[in-house]
């Protein structure tokens, strides 16, 4: 393989698989707040906070984590003035203690604060205002979680970064560079010794949070309920870890976890599934390392032509990679892997995001559900063929006319979305 661009899906490992803690849309509010915050140098007496659609969608039903429950754009916002601690990025909210959950709730029922749409037109907007007396700061982050593109404190720029609208990933290393036959290649032969540690702590993070989803009692308890309905199959487990580690993420359980594509359930949804099937094949260690990387260079791929934010539920690509990955731990190629990507996404293609909430979970394990059935349709002989729907021939074909339908086709309906979703907050 070409050593630039190995180095560069290295590179985008390490730029994807950061740990965070909690729904990654309202970290990144308490992030710009906490920067804010620093910036103005004391607790400001009134926030003005200005988001994108997508941003409000994915942080109106789902819990601040440590914040006691609190939920929404505002409580996010304080969480991350009062007690946020800027240095960590998407772990902001670390380490908060009960203490810090009074006094945030005590700035709540006293500060002056206002939500307002973005109008840049970019999907992740996020900028706030503080002010205390005469003095004010202002943080804004734009494209993607942790791109802060300005801090100033009273008009004086800190922090200035232009932005090209165009490209999400500003400053990011290429993703266009992905394709299946690359990430194949680059997942056969990567040295171990540079691709463990980023992998392992995926594994371990998201481990442990599943682990808790199945046994603590959080949301909608998806997990539980396909475990106590469907048994401790293979498949079954698959899908309810997975499932599990949404269970807990959405509802507040404090645990950190590592995150793809920016978020965390693709995070768990590329990782946990092939967890569970290595486990079941008792697949070596270095197989199982080398198929999470797989799934998580898939799931970047497959996500890189849509966006970060849009209508289109990030766990069908997710979901896709994770079927990728066992047939890879199956000895799987280029063959079984195309056919599994292609047959998933003929399954799930269109199913869409209404922001964070309980029932991210359920849809999660049903894109890990078509992934699974996406290798065992090829396993048998069966398959989804170019012409079907919005197939075409060729794997990478078929991954561009998903990208735009998601980015192109269902911009009105996250309009929509959007629309139905806030028209109660008016």
């Amino acid at each position: 393989m070409d050593k630039k661009l190995y180095d560069d899906f290295l590179n985008i490992l390490k730029e994807e698989l950061l740990p965070a803690m909690g729904c990654t849309e309202p970290i990144a509010i308490a992030y710009a707040a906490a920067l804010a915050k620093n910036a103005l140098g004391q607790l400001p007496e009134r926030l003005e906070i200005t988001v994108s659609g997508n941003i409000l969608k994915n942080v109106k039903s789902v819990i601040v984590p440590c914040t006691g429950g609190l939920k929404g754009v505002i409580a996010a916002a304080a969480a991350g003035v009062v007690a946020g601690r800027h240095d960590r990025k998407l772990e902001v909210l670390s380490g908060l203690t009960q203490s810090d959950i009074r006094e945030i709730k005590a700035y709540l029922s006293r500060v002056e604060a206002c939500v307002k749409a973005a109008d840049s037109g970019c999907v992740f907007d996020i900028g706030i205002r503080v002010f205390a007396g005469n003095e004010q700061a202002y943080a804004r982050i734009e494209g993607h979680h942790t791109n802060v593109v300005e801090v100033s404190r009273n008009g004086e720029k800190l922090v200035h970064k232009t932005v090209e609208r165009e490209h999400a990933d500003d400053g990011m290393t290429d993703r266009t560079q992905l394709t299946v036959k690359r990430i194949i290649e680059f997942a056969d032969n990567a040295d171990l010794s540079l691709l463990e540690p980023l992998i392992a702590r995926q594994i371990d993070y998201n481990s442990a949070i599943a682990k808790e989803g199945l046994t603590g009692d959080y949301g909608a308890r998806v997990g539980k309920v396909l475990i106590d309905s469907y048994g401790n199959g293979v498949h079954n487990l698959a899908r309810a870890t997975a499932a599990a580690g949404s269970d807990a993420r959405m509802n507040g359980c404090s645990l950190p976890v590592v995150i793809v594509s920016g978020s965390g359930n693709q995070g768990m949804t590329a990782s946990l599934p092939v967890v569970v099937y290595a486990r079941h094949l008792n697949s070596p260690r270095e197989k199982l390392i080398r198929a999470v990387a797989l799934s998580d260079l898939l799931t970047v791929h497959l996500k890189t032509g849509i966006g970060r934010l849009s209508a289109y539920c990030g766990a069908v690509s997710a979901g896709a990679g994770a079927g990728a990955g066992v047939a890879y731990l199956n000895g799987g190629g280029f063959e079984e892997i195309a056919h599994t990507l292609v047959n998933a996404l003929a399954i799930t293609s269109g199913l869409i995001c209404d922001g964070a909430k309980s029932s991210c979970a359920a849809k999660i394990a049903s894109a890990v559900d078509a992934g699974l059935l996406g290798y065992e349709m090829y396993r048998r002989g069966s398959q989804f063929y170019g012409g079907d729907g919005i197939l075409r021939n060729g794997v990478e074909n078929t991954i561009d006319n998903v990208c735009d339908l998601a980015r192109v086709g269902m911009k009105e309906t996250d309009e929509e979305i959007i629309r139905l979703m806030i028209k109660d907050l008016a």
